[in-house]
């Protein structure tokens, strides 16, 4: 979905930002907040969303992504008020760390939930996909509308020592796909959002368990951690030119193409990486 010779750059509204009270969803508010678009901060913390939302002048809504009852209320609600949603910011995500065990762990990492597989399906994948069901047909009758799609370099490659989130992270990417594909020539624009390591607090808490996971979680920070607004502004850049794929680490490009050219020898690759990153727990 590229944008076509001479088009203006697209303008947005309303806009719905999940995962808004922290990290890359706060840098999302306050890039949309100052160019003049009117910001619903969705976040699980009420607090958050509020502190965010008052500091921008726009509306806070506590909800659990992925609770479809709970994304469709959020969303009628910041229609009620804001007007027609015409760009929607899936951003919520979680991770959980594999433990010590590996990618067949049934505990996990620090995840306090009985099936942390479950939970990242629900917020990492379905939260997109109810969010559409509720949208989509609204943003066609009006003459379209964007979903920015926050996903991961480990949708496209693999998270080191967390399995949940490189599956989970790779449907969203598929999800993103599909929507494109279906309804490009409705008006729906798609932008895919692929980072590696950023400044969160996700990053934080996985680097203070990195020497409790026997498999290291981590390695993405492997090319530098770049800042959430960084994030925002190419990825609401790229959706304003109706660009679909946005890689704020440029390298991930390069391993993709490694990856297609020869899988086996991408698959030897990244176990190497993994003995060096437990190694290096180890020497610690």
């Amino acid at each position: 979905m590229s944008k076509k010779p001479g088009a203006s750059p697209h303008t947005f509204s309303a806009a719905i930002v999940t995962g808004g009270g922290s990290g890359i969803g706060k840098a999302f508010c306050e890039r949309l907040a100052g160019d003049g678009v009117k910001v619903a901060v969705v976040d699980l913390d009420e607090r958050r969303a509020a502190e965010v939302a008052d500091e921008l002048g726009g509306l806070a809504l506590a909800c659990d992504v992925g609770d479809e009852a709970g994304m469709v209320e959020a969303i009628d609600r910041a229609e009620a008020e804001l007007g027609p949603v015409d760009l929607f910011v899936a951003n919520a995500g979680i991770l959980s760390g594999d433990g010590p065990d590996g990618a067949a762990d049934a505990k996990g990492l620090w995840s306090a939930v009985d099936d942390r597989w479950q939970l990242g399906w629900q917020v990492n994948v379905m939260a997109h996909v109810y969010a559409a069901r509720r949208l989509v047909p609204g943003m066609i009758e009006r003459g379209g509308g964007t979903f920015i799609s926050v996903a991961s370099a480990a949708g496209l490659l693999a998270q080191v020592g967390d399995a949940m989130y490189s599956v989970t992270k790779h449907a969203a990417v598929g999800f993103a796909e599909s929507l494109a594909i279906t309804h490009g020539d409705d008006g729906i624009r798609v932008t895919l959002v692929c980072p590696q390591a950023v400044d969160t607090e996700m990053v934080a808490v996985a680097a203070e368990h990195r020497e409790a996971s026997g498999n290291a979680i981590g390695g993405a920070a492997v090319d530098g951690v770049i800042a959430p607004r960084t994030v925002a502004d190419m990825a609401v850049d790229a959706a304003r030119e109706g660009r679909f794929l946005v890689l704020p680490h440029p390298g991930v490009s390069g391993y993709m193409q490694a990856k297609a050219a020869d899988y086996d020898r991408w698959i030897a690759g990244m176990r190497q990486f993994r003995r060096k990153l437990r190694e290096g727990i180890e020497a610690d």
